[in-house]
């Protein structure tokens, strides 16, 4: 993808006459995935996975309407709490089709930080894998809400997290009973076309939306949410993959936590701008195997 393509989709003109797009991630991934569909859009070292951006939409699609059902809307918060992996990719790119505003968990928080960042955000749904390190999530989970071992999915509230009414489980093993399977999350294939269906709730989307909340600092006190457009992320990403010459040739080695801006806007979303692959060495950095994969 040249620069040509994008700039005859949509752009305005920035205060140093910098062509900008005026983009939604969404409408980004879908031309990418139309003009190269059978690209590899994502390989992921660790578990022999690979996605070509045909597949990679239909995915996000099939994600994106997991969330419309679970009650997930325009400007709703869903929080991602999970180390490198393909599932953190697919929701980075489901919640920007519905809208949702995408919140990054730090996979090294402790409980109070996850609380904070959870209530502090209104988090509505929160998606995560088993855990990181000697972290073990779900525990951390059940130590904030206990109510939700207690009771079937859907039929649960936390009482110190009033929002929250969506836990969805990446990973194999034990989960607690109010928990969702990512798998029985994302098992319906697209039953209806997406943008109509975001339209029929009330779901249209601009770039100058919020899109993203990134949880930054916090050494000397609580951390700080940055909150990102479809605007900022797009035009960060498009101008970085500029600067660095990407293209659909390219396949780059994302070894940096996906959890903020340099793994997520300068790794994923510029690939996908570009139309480049988006490689993952392993779930966290590991210096062998990010010289094995490249």
């Amino acid at each position: 993808m040249n620069d040509e393509t994008f700039l005859e989709m949509s752009y305005v003109r920035g205060p140093i006459d910098r062509p900008l797009l005026d983009l939604t991630i969404g409408t980004v991934l879908e031309r990418t995935a139309e003009l190269y569909p059978d690209q590899i859009a994502l390989i992921i070292k660790q578990s022999g996975r690979s996605y070509q951006y045909a597949e990679f939409l239909e995915l996000v699609n099939r994600a994106a309407q997991g969330l419309l059902k679970l009650g997930v809307d325009k400007g709703h918060r869903v929080a991602i709490w999970s180390t490198n992996q393909a599932e953190w990719v697919i929701t980075q790119f489901a919640t920007a089709r519905i809208g949702a505003v995408l919140v990054n968990i730090n996979p090294s928080y402790g409980v109070r930080e996850l609380e904070y960042a959870l209530a502090q955000s209104d988090t509505q749904t929160l998606i995560m894998s088993r855990g990181f390190g000697t972290l073990d999530y779900i525990q951390m989970v059940d130590e904030i809400c206990p109510e939700i071992n207690r009771a079937k999915p859907g039929e649960w509230r936390s009482e110190r997290l009033s929002y929250l009414k969506n836990l969805i489980y990446i990973g194999k093993g034990d989960i607690l009973s109010g928990m969702i399977r990512w798998k029985d999350f994302l098992s319906g294939k697209e039953a209806e076309e997406l943008d109509s269906l975001i339209k029929k709730k009330g779901g249209f989307l601009r770039s100058e939306d919020p899109i993203n909340i990134q949880y930054t600092s916090g050494t000397t006190g609580h951390p700080k949410g940055a909150v990102l457009s479809h605007y900022n992320i797009v035009n960060n990403a498009f101008l970085i993959g500029q600067r660095m010459r990407i293209s659909s040739k390219d396949r780059i080695c994302i070894p940096v936590p996906f959890y903020h801006c340099f793994g997520m806007v300068l790794g994923n979303m510029a690939c996908v701008i570009h139309g480049a692959t988006i490689v993952v060495p392993a779930d966290s950095f590991d210096p062998w195997a990010t010289l094995k994969t490249i």
